[in-house]
């Protein structure tokens, strides 16, 4: 896998890795509404841009196709966290979150922050996150749960 930083030239790729990643969650955990809800923000949501365009992200590629994303937006928060469905659990995420957290190290950061998916809570709680919460959202006028979650940064 070859990790980058993401560019401009590279936002619909990371749409399309967003949806499918999405699309390809259990239905015992996220219904079929729940999942057409969520994916469509990647086009339906100006924060989805907005975290593409200002903030800072790394991606993961394999022969040239993007298997992954993540970016910090604002810079200390963790705003996408997506990985296509084949390429879940083997251990993408657990790579781009590292060098989410190394870069904030290195810029200084006390601490980092995320709403994390019922999926994806796990991994961070993996990596010395901690909740905050769980939330109650809807998107779409569909209900969801998340966790608010926070990391401190040790600086060496």
């Amino acid at each position: 896998m070859n990790l980058r930083q993401i560019t401009i030239k590279d936002q619909l790729e990371l749409k399309k890795v967003y949806f499918d990643s999405i699309q390809s969650l259990d239905e015992k955990i996220y219904s079929k509404e729940q999942k057409r809800a969520w994916s469509s923000q990647a086009w339906n949501n100006s924060n989805f841009d907005t975290s593409l365009t200002k903030g800072k992200g790394w991606l993961l590629s394999k022969q040239g196709m993007i298997t992954a994303f993540a970016t910090r937006y604002p810079i200390d928060r963790i705003a996408l966290f997506y990985c296509k469905g084949k390429f879940q659990r083997k251990g993408c995420g657990s790579k781009l979150l590292h060098k989410l957290e190394d870069e904030a190290k290195k810029e200084g950061l006390d601490s980092l922050t995320t709403e994390a998916s019922l999926i994806s809570y796990e991994l961070f709680l993996k990596n010395e996150w901690k909740i905050i919460r769980k939330e109650k959202v809807i998107i779409n006028n569909i209900f969801f749960e998340r966790y608010k979650m926070t990391k401190t940064i040790k600086v060496n």
